[in-house]
């Protein structure tokens, strides 16, 4: 099972959280990105419907392959 860390970080003069290399919109308040840190790590812990997706890895290759929605991530946050 995949793992998602969502991590609390000041940036240009406010909050935001990040998912690896990819920062959320910025917050004013540590409180309010925390906030929506941890509703965003509910929600990709909510299951959904099985469905065909495609998507391009790192290098450029395109792939296809079925989502289980009940396949859902393991999340957490810090900071």
């Amino acid at each position: 099972m995949a793992n998602v860390h969502y991590r609390l970080v000041e940036h240009e003069g406010g909050w935001v959280y990040k998912a690896g290399d990819v920062f959320s919109e910025r917050y004013a308040t540590y409180e309010e990105a925390r906030e929506a840190a941890e509703r965003t790590a509910a929600e990709q812990r909510l299951p959904g419907a099985t469905e065909d997706i495609e998507f391009q890895d790192e290098v450029g290759d395109w792939h296809e392959e079925v989502s289980p929605g009940q396949d859902r991530p393991e999340t957490d946050v810090t900071g």
